[in-house]
């Protein structure tokens, strides 16, 4: 089956003019700019099959945004090669628009002052959707979202949640193949969040469409993706499955201690790497190795109350793959 999305040697460098400070660094840059070239992207080359959804993580400028902006078409690639659908982005052509979308979770396509209907008769016009199918889709995708109700009250009147609800709504509403989705759930709460991943998951089931979804909630991304590609200063640092990438760069298990009585980090030093404690309660990772006897000896020598162990949290896993911003 032929890939969807196609990136190889992806890069994008910008040229950013330098100023020194006070009037006369003024003066110089107005006379003679200098410039600085920032590479945002360098080198990234992945695949998306049909149908999958895939995780898209990096720090805050690592260069996810610049990449889906590539390619979805808003950005020329200063070198390498990408194709979604078999267009090249770029050249903005209809058939490319017409199944493509980008959300962007801290930007807005609905119109502020006017209800949610109209942005919605409006993307039908633009994307030459009949009548009949137009109503059939606000019809189906409003009861998916559960978001009937709001659908004839003005966008400025509506909560955050179910605006991005009717932005995921407006976005789809041409039936795109590929979504490129850019923090879509920013700033909701724990139900929207919910929802919007809901959502998600039953459109791109239902359509059979490929997702490339960037988040820092880590909650969407094992939600929904299998599969995960890791950025870090404008380089791929990891492409594959998730319980690939726990293996690889967790190879420890955290354990969850309940105490009789608080102790001090440094008494559990011995044990392992102590995350946390508060209170009498304690989180320490331990490598898998090691764990059936730190275990053993946390029983015999602590005063434990309760002992848990689990797989350490997704983001403590990412966080410090991008603290050693290295493959491992």
């Amino acid at each position: 089956m032929e890939d969807v999305v196609v990136a190889e040697d992806l890069s994008k460098t910008y040229l950013v003019a330098e100023k020194d400070p006070g009037f006369l660094g003024t003066l110089r840059h107005f006379v003679r700019r200098r410039y600085k070239r920032i590479e945002a992207v360098k080198g990234v080359s992945f695949r998306l099959r049909p149908g999958e959804i895939v995780g898209f993580l990096g720090p805050n400028g690592a260069g996810k945004t610049t990449t889906l902006k590539m390619l979805a078409g808003l950005l020329y690639p200063s070198r390498g090669r990408v194709r979604v659908l078999g267009y090249a982005p770029f050249e903005r052509r209809p058939g490319f628009l017409k199944r493509i979308t980008l959300v962007m979770g801290n930007k807005a396509q609905l119109l502020w002052d006017l209800p949610v209907l109209d942005t919605l008769r409006i993307n039908a016009a633009v994307y030459d959707i009949p009548e009949p199918e137009y109503r059939r889709r606000v019809e189906r995708f409003a009861a998916m979202l559960e978001i009937e109700a709001i659908l004839t009250q003005p966008v400025r009147k509506l909560s955050l949640g179910e605006r991005m609800k009717a932005e995921l709504m407006a976005a789809l509403l041409h039936h795109p193949r590929v979504l490129f989705l850019d923090e879509p759930t920013l700033g909701l709460d724990v139900n929207a969040q919910a929802a919007v991943r809901d959502f998600v998951r039953r459109y791109a089931r239902e359509e059979g469409a490929t997702v490339l979804l960037t988040s820092h909630y880590m909650a969407d991304i094992e939600a929904l993706a299998e599969r995960v590609i890791l950025i870090h200063r404008g380089r791929l640092l990891f492409d594959g499955g998730l319980r690939a990438l726990v293996a690889r760069f967790a190879p420890y298990k955290e354990v969850r201690l309940d105490l009789e009585a608080p102790l001090e980090p440094a008494a559990l030093a011995p044990y392992g790497e102590v995350v946390g404690v508060e209170g009498q309660s304690a989180r320490l990772l331990v490598e898998k190795p090691r764990l059936t006897a730190a275990v053993a000896r946390m029983l015999a020598a602590l005063p434990v109350r309760d002992l848990a162990v689990e797989e350490p949290p997704l983001e403590e896993v990412i966080g410090r793959v991008f603290r050693e911003g290295r493959l491992g």
